[in-house]
């Protein structure tokens, strides 16, 4: 096969600067700031509702609005690519429950991050004395070089500037720093705490990814998500996750932006090496006189966008490689009270971690390397309605729970799951997650009004960037990140293909909803469109994602 070539007048459709494909966050973001700088851009979205896996729907019984994917957005709040657009001028409203985190296990008491750090640490210094200290000392630290952090995170990589400037600030910790970005969570909570308690708070925020407590890189990602939920909370977008997706789309619109729903696209058409636009499934053409930026899976990207690009030869036998995370089977409920966890703080929790102990965390992470569905698996629970009543009828509640399973079923804890991920498989997890739940919070079921399941093939038949069902746009491991993400050698947004940008949580920084790889995708287009205009557009966006940055 060889490249399909389009010219601006045989599309049907008026040639645009950029096209962007895929309307989720990232795709947004990118599309937004595109539109800041002038230029004009179009969204092909394949759903026929924008978002990606930022979205909300009516999935159990009228009155309940769900999130259909992901729902807490901690890192959304401090990334300076969303905070530089200014959403709350869009509609955008955020809401905190009074808890951002507790966690529950068989064997330990409950761990509780108040809003207030010192109420945090006071607790868990009175269930090990000491760890309250050790817990101020985290958040003293985290204060310190939390900027730093963020504008490494959501910076091109590599972060040249960003690690000149904290290795000049701090010279004399370097060492101790690189050990720290490396070190097992299991290893940093030994350090750290005495108790199990304030150890289960980092175990619980490292499992959010699919990296083991013993795995390297691990420590850290446990470390800011915490530092995170005591920091700004777990918050939740009033209305629904949507309302953030509904507020992307408001702006960019504002700035003659399009939007296409029910345009899956086909392919990316390359002429004499540059990226010259898109066809879609139905035929439809699309001429992107600049450049196109795909929020695509990466390996979705090499191997069936550009299957006709002969550049990417290399790319497509690399992306052979592009390993997941791991597949996720999710229960939506809608409750007529709260649950009704025996610790009444519980219920006014944004999340709610269940995993028994820090030994049970590591077990049930070396049965999904090895291919085993946990019997006494790692669970978040979400109750966006402690945050946002406006979510259900008074007094009622949605609550969703999910937990990780290997794609590929060798064994199975859970009696009855063979691995085939049909309706039976993801209903027999989901009756293991309600017996869970019932078992810490006894009259659970008796509240239950409805429930929706989704397994790792409904994720990806509604949305494809779920590849397999994995939520983080794959594996979280060092060997997947910074210049390995998404193959080896890269670590930007720049592709083999001229004028062709990844812009997915495939792309460093990976996955949350940040819009950080959709920025940076951004960036580049404007710094590589080589006109005066684009130039300054560059500058001014780099200035703005600066000053987002430092300003809180």
């Amino acid at each position: 096969m060889t490249a399909r070539s389009l010219g601006p007048s045989s599309t049907g459709h008026p040639a645009v600067d950029a096209v962007v494909i895929g309307s989720g966050p990232n795709g947004l973001v990118a599309a937004n700031l595109l539109a800041d700088a002038g230029w004009s851009v179009r969204v092909l979205e394949a759903a026929p509702v924008p978002g990606g896996a930022v979205r909300s729907a009516a999935l159990t019984v009228p009155g309940f609005r769900h999130d259909l994917f992901s729902s807490f957005y901690p890192l959304a709040m401090l990334s300076p690519a969303i905070r530089s657009l200014g959403l709350e001028r869009h509609g955008l409203r955020w809401c905190r429950a009074p808890f951002a985190l507790t966690h529950v296990g068989h064997r330990t008491c409950t761990a509780v991050v108040h809003d207030d750090p010192e109420e945090t640490a006071a607790e868990l210094d009175r269930a090990a004395p000491g760890d309250g200290a050790a817990w101020m000392s985290m958040v003293a630290s985290w204060q310190r070089h939390r900027d730093w952090v963020i504008a490494a995170m959501f910076t091109p990589f590599p972060p040249v500037r960003t690690g000149a400037a904290v290795a000049a600030r701090h010279v004399r910790s370097l060492g101790e720093f690189a050990r720290f970005a490396v070190l097992p969570v299991r290893r940093l909570a030994e350090e750290s705490f005495a108790g199990e308690a304030a150890r289960l708070l980092l175990f619980g925020n490292a499992l959010h990814a699919d990296i083991s407590p013993e795995g390297a890189g691990s420590g850290l990602f446990g470390a800011l998500m915490t530092m995170l939920a005591q920091d700004v909370g777990f918050p939740v977008p009033e209305g629904g996750a949507q309302s953030l997706t509904d507020a992307l789309v408001h702006r960019l619109q504002q700035r003659n932006g399009e939007v296409v729903l029910h345009s899956r696209v086909d392919t990316i058409t390359v002429e004499s090496g540059r990226a010259t636009g898109v066809v879609t499934a139905s035929g439809e053409r699309h001429a992107a006189l600049r450049a196109v930026l795909a929020d695509t899976d990466a390996a979705l990207l090499a191997t069936r966008l550009l299957r006709d690009a002969p550049e990417a030869q290399r790319w497509r036998n690399r992306a052979l490689r592009f390993q997941r995370d791991h597949a996720t089977v999710k229960v939506d409920w809608a409750l007529d009270r709260p649950v009704p966890w025996p610790d009444a703080r519980c219920s006014q929790a944004a999340t709610v971690h269940i995993g028994s102990d820090t030994a049970s965390c590591s077990i049930q992470a070396a049965e999904l390397a090895g291919g085993r569905v946990p019997g006494d698996p790692f669970v978040i629970v979400g109750q966006p309605t402690a945050a946002d009543p406006s979510r259900a009828p008074v007094g009622a509640h949605t609550v969703w729970a999910y937990t990780h399973v290997p794609l590929r079923v060798q064994s199975s804890g859970v009696e009855g799951v063979t691995g085939s991920w049909d309706r039976d498989d993801t209903n027999r997890i989901a009756d293991h997650l309600e017996r869970i739940i019932e078992s810490h919070a006894p009259g659970f079921g008796s509240r239950v009004l409805g429930r929706h399941v989704s397994g790792p093939l409904d994720f990806e038949a509604v949305n494809a960037n779920l590849t397999d069902g994995g939520l983080g746009g794959g594996t979280a491991n060092l060997h997947q990140q910074l210049v390995f993400r998404p193959m080896p050698g890269w670590g930007r947004s720049e592709t083999p293909v001229r004028n062709l940008y990844l812009a997915s949580a495939s792309a460093h920084p990976g996955g949350g909803v940040h819009g950080g790889p959709g920025a940076n995708a951004a960036r580049a287009a404007l710094a590589h469109a080589g006109d005066a205009a684009a130039i300054g557009a560059h500058a001014r966006l780099r200035a703005a994602l600066r000053q987002a940055r430092i300003t809180r």
